[in-house]
């Protein structure tokens, strides 16, 4: 069995002769270590992307067979970005710097965190039409343009990247987008917060904005011919104790937006959708599951002891899930890394589920570990 094969098959809770070795990428700081160290050349460092040439090679050089994340990504956001630049610099050097997507964050160097959020273009009507809603929307070159990783190299969509995509020849995944992350982003979660209370109209129309455009996005890319075997949606919604926000919000105004692109994939065939959110998911995951997505990713470890185990017991089968594995072993010793996999052990016996460091490689992971890890899940599934 290939790669693609090994995931359909455990997803689909059917016999594989082994579970892939899957991974989500690194911290670019635990790349420049690596670098350092002399494991990887700097041109991995420095190019390293998801789904990158660069990261299908190091994948190689460490022993994961793929990277969850690597999904091909049609253009859903902002087009074009803000202008990214220097708005101040501090006495301590350090500077307020206005992002792409029109966030203003208080950059450290050498800060091993991210950025605190210290403003937003983002704040009412007048925001949302001037700067936000014209940058939002559909033109055909979301896609034509975009770029596809076929394995060894980048392709655009329209020279080369479609042929691909109807006939890939590894696991192809398509990003559906985000629903309420993003803005979440946009607005920070303070203004996020208000505006559900302040001008709920408002807010309506943002989200119906951004789910209409990945809709069609992701429309235009199926009538195509492309070929995929899971959607995939990023949210990053929650943290170490629950949601950021509402469940019933997030139930009423946010859930019908996924089952319509679900409904679509499903009706091509695409049986298998993930969403990438960190932090405590379980307030979110029956409004995820009851909208057709079906598979959880990361299932950050973290303090509150995220596993897969009682969602199964509580929703059945129709839950799945990749990810899981406690990736903060990676700073410790093979002992631990053992005990991580027996803990998993029980987890991959209940079947549609796919063992993953639980998010990006942090800069405290050693190399000989992350080895380690490969050669043992390969030894152990």
């Amino acid at each position: 069995m290939n790669d693609r094969q090994r995931v359909m098959a455990i997803l689909n809770y059917e016999q594989a002769d082994r579970v892939p070795v899957v991974h989500f990428g690194y911290w670019y700081d635990t790349l420049d270590k690596w670098a350092g160290q002399g494991h990887i050349s700097k041109e991995i460092a420095r190019n390293w992307a998801d789904g990158s040439p660069e990261d299908t090679e190091l994948a190689e050089i460490l022993g994961f067979d793929l990277n969850w994340g690597a999904a091909y990504s049609p253009n859903v956001g902002l087009i074009p970005l803000f202008e990214s630049k220097v708005l101040k610099v501090h006495p301590d050097g350090s500077e307020e710097l206005l992002q792409g997507d029109g966030t203003v964050v208080l950059h450290k160097e050498g800060a091993g965190s991210i950025p605190a959020e210290i403003d937003h273009t983002l704040k009412d009507r007048r925001s949302w039409e001037q700067y936000y809603l014209p940058k939002l929307q559909f033109s055909p070159d979301r896609i034509e343009k975009s770029l596809v990783n076929t394995g060894k190299q980048y392709k655009r969509f329209d020279q080369g990247g479609l042929e691909y995509l109807q006939n890939p020849d590894t696991l192809s995944g398509i990003h559906c987008g985000s629903m309420f992350g993003t803005i979440r982003n946009w607005l920070g979660v303070v203004g996020a917060s208000y505006m559900m209370m302040d001008d709920p109209e408002l807010l309506d129309e943002i989200i119906e904005t951004v789910a209409n455009l990945a809709y069609k996005c992701v429309e235009y890319t199926l009538k195509k011919g492309c070929k995929f075997d899971f959607g995939h949606y990023w949210e990053d919604i929650c943290f170490k104790n629950g949601p950021l926000v509402t469940p019933s919000f997030f139930e009423e105004k946010v859930g019908p937006y996924y089952k319509k692109t679900t409904s679509m994939l499903n009706d091509h065939g695409i049986n298998i959708v993930s969403l990438d959110c960190d932090g405590m998911i379980d307030a979110l995951v029956p409004i995820w599951l009851e909208n057709g997505v079906n598979t959880m990713f990361p299932i950050e470890v973290g303090t509150w002891n995220a596993s897969i185990a009682p969602w199964r017991q509580q929703y059945g089968k129709e839950l799945r899930g990749v990810g899981g594995m406690n990736k903060t072993v990676f700073a410790r010793d093979r002992a631990a890394i053992d005990a991580e996999i027996e803990r998993l052990r029980p987890l991959v016996e209940l079947g549609g589920y796919i063992p993953c460091p639980d998010h990006r490689l942090a800069p405290d992971a050693e190399w000989d570990n992350v080895k380690y890890y490969c050669e043992k899940m390969r030894e152990t599934f």
